[in-house]
């Protein structure tokens, strides 16, 4: 059910873990260490925290993560939109925007270009589509195996979000 509401979102696994982790907080309430929970690693559990429960810690994505770095400053979690914003529109991964940084006078990288990051193959045509594709076909209905993309089947079934039994492939649940 939760991967029909999520379809076309992308990232089926996210859907399921965090289905799975309420599922969890639902029996168990909510565990002294969020990491506990499915699909919860340290960046999920410092926003949780923050957002959720108005606690003075930072989640570090990549752009928080990339000023850090290129700044050497420690920021505290009062900073956490403000850091994600200038890393989302200022301190760019590829090609920063010095010029426009409040940080800029502090900040020993300052100027420096940074390699291109490897660019994502195109989806049209890729394993993710086939995946994508095949995702789609099953969750309408159950599918013959034989019916399917077998590869792509085996990776979404080692990925939690299909079944396979006596040949039929569904969605688990």
């Amino acid at each position: 059910e939760v991967i029909l509401a999520w379809q076309g979102l992308g990232y089926n696994r996210r859907a399921v873990a965090l289905h799975e982790a309420a599922k969890a907080v639902d029996a168990r309430g909510w565990p002294e260490d969020l990491t506990e929970l499915p699909g919860v690693g340290p960046y999920t559990a410092a926003a949780i925290r923050n957002q959720a429960f108005d606690e003075p810690v930072l989640p570090v994505d990549t752009n928080v993560a990339r000023i850090q770095k290129r700044t050497g400053q420690a920021f505290g979690p009062g900073s956490l939109q403000a850091l994600f914003d200038l890393g989302a529109t200022i301190c760019l991964a590829r090609i920063p925007r010095c010029e426009a940084c409040p940080l800029a006078a502090a900040c020993p990288s300052r100027g420096r270009r940074y390699d291109p990051l490897r660019k994502q193959a195109p989806f049209e045509g890729s394993f993710r589509q086939r995946r994508a594709d095949t995702l789609r076909l099953v969750a309408g209905e159950p599918r013959r195996l034989v019916d399917l993309d077998s590869e792509a089947v085996a990776a979404l079934a080692k990925d939690g979000l299909v079944e396979e039994h006596e040949g039929l492939v569904r969605l688990p649940g």
